[in-house]
């Protein structure tokens, strides 16, 4: 009995060692966030905020630093996330929205999307195309009886891919006038009259008197899903006709949903992931955080790292049929 209590005992003072292994590892430790634009941007501010924040909610409380690492809008930082950062839960990635279509599409990089262990969404890179209050046409149902114009920046643009794919898929008959230089420009044509509506407009960008007054009203979210703040707004998988137009809407939808989306290393433990994805949850609802980033303008609309994982892996599973298809929304 004396040695049963012993052997208790000395398991007792054991145990409390090896309790915490994902808090024992990060304690003391160095978190990179490798992001793929320059210093001074709105993705490296959101970094720059969740490197302040998210620490303390990580077990361990690690030290996390910034890196920026331009190239390809986040290929080279994706690249680098995949094969020469450290695979252990110390190495984090935060690259542009549409980077993962890129990839779907063929696009260049040596990284699967899929394989990265995301963990969460700060925020959707919430746009929506509008109409000004003298179009012709007021809805996307209309929009099918009806011929109106569509500012747009460049082809492999959302503002100019979605409204062709729309067309194609659902019948729409957006013209799309392409060689605007932003939304800006695009906005200043829409009050102008030299076309109906506007490809594609961040929703911090909207005039709240254009809304307030009537001069404008959206037409539809480039998100697949709607966007809590307009739930009247249809998403892109509303306008879906059958399940290849779902598939493809569904898609390019992915890119706004996914947002400014953050993910560890390809080889992070699993354990690891999961207290990452439970620190940024955590993150995302503590008070301080919001309120810190309320002072500086900035969104919160929080989606977790498994939801933004099924996102990922709905646009690797899209046929490759249905792929080529999409690409040639989007031309050469």
């Amino acid at each position: 009995m004396r040695c049963t209590l012993a052997l208790c005992a000395a398991l007792l003072c054991i145990v409390p060692a090896h309790a915490e292994p994902v808090a024992d590892f990060y304690r003391g430790k160095t978190v990179g966030i490798y992001i793929g634009f320059p210093p001074g941007g709105g993705y490296d501010l959101y970094a720059r905020m969740v490197a302040q924040h998210l620490a303390r909610h990580i077990p361990g409380s690690p030290t996390i630093v910034v890196h920026n690492m331009a190239g390809g809008v986040g290929v080279r930082a994706a690249s680098y996330l995949t094969n020469v950062a450290a695979q252990d839960g110390t190495a984090l990635g935060l690259f542009q929205d549409g980077l993962t279509l890129s990839k779907v599409l063929g696009g260049p990089g040596e990284f699967d999307p899929i394989k990265f262990a995301w963990l969460g969404r700060i925020v959707s890179t919430a746009t929506f195309t509008m109409v000004w209050h003298t179009s012709p046409v007021q809805s996307v149902e209309e929009a099918r009886t009806r011929e109106i114009t569509i500012a747009a920046t460049v082809r492999n643009s959302s503002s100019s891919y979605v409204p062709l794919a729309l067309n194609d898929l659902t019948g729409t008959k957006f013209n799309v006038i392409r060689g605007y230089q932003g939304a800006a420009p695009m906005a200043l044509a829409m009050e102008r009259g030299e076309v109906h509506a506007h490809g594609g407009m961040a929703l911090e960008a909207i005039k709240p008197e254009w809304l307030a007054e009537k001069k404008a009203k959206l037409l539809y979210y480039l998100g697949g899903h709607r966007h809590k703040d307009q739930p009247g707004v249809p998403g892109l998988l509303d306008l879906a006709t059958d399940d290849k137009s779902r598939r493809i809407l569904g898609l390019f939808g992915g890119i706004v949903d996914v947002g400014r989306s953050f993910v560890a290393a390809p080889g992070t433990p699993p354990d690891r992931a999961a207290a990452l994805r439970a620190a940024f949850v955590a993150m995302a609802a503590d008070p301080v955080f919001v309120a810190d980033m309320k002072k500086r303008n900035l969104g919160v609309g929080p989606l977790s790292g498994a939801e933004v994982q099924k996102i990922i892996a709905a646009a690797v599973a899209t046929p490759k049929e249905l792929v080529q298809q999409a690409g040639r929304y989007l031309g050469p």
